[in-house]
């Protein structure tokens, strides 16, 4: 398989911080309805990337330094 363009990487880096952004949010609403919680933020950091980009786009994500894998098919953004 040839090397993701730019273009692809772009959209698919764009879709794993919407997804990551969006996990956490969900996370932080459930928290925000026990008053024992504080509102304390989501401790979500990592997430399966989103399906409809091939695996080799994670992994050229991941050689470029824009995200960390953190086990068992799960990705973080590097430096985070």
């Amino acid at each position: 398989m040839s090397e993701p363009t730019k273009e692809v990487l772009k959209a698919a880096l764009k879709a794993f911080k919407k997804r990551l952004k969006l996990t956490q949010l969900e996370e932080d609403s459930k928290l925000g309805r026990n008053p024992l919680t504080g509102g304390r933020k989501s401790d979500i950091v990592a997430i399966q990337p989103p399906n409809q980009f091939p695996q080799a786009v994670w992994d050229e994500l991941v050689r470029q330094g824009k995200l960390k894998k953190a086990g068992q098919g799960m990705y973080e953004l590097a430096g985070e």
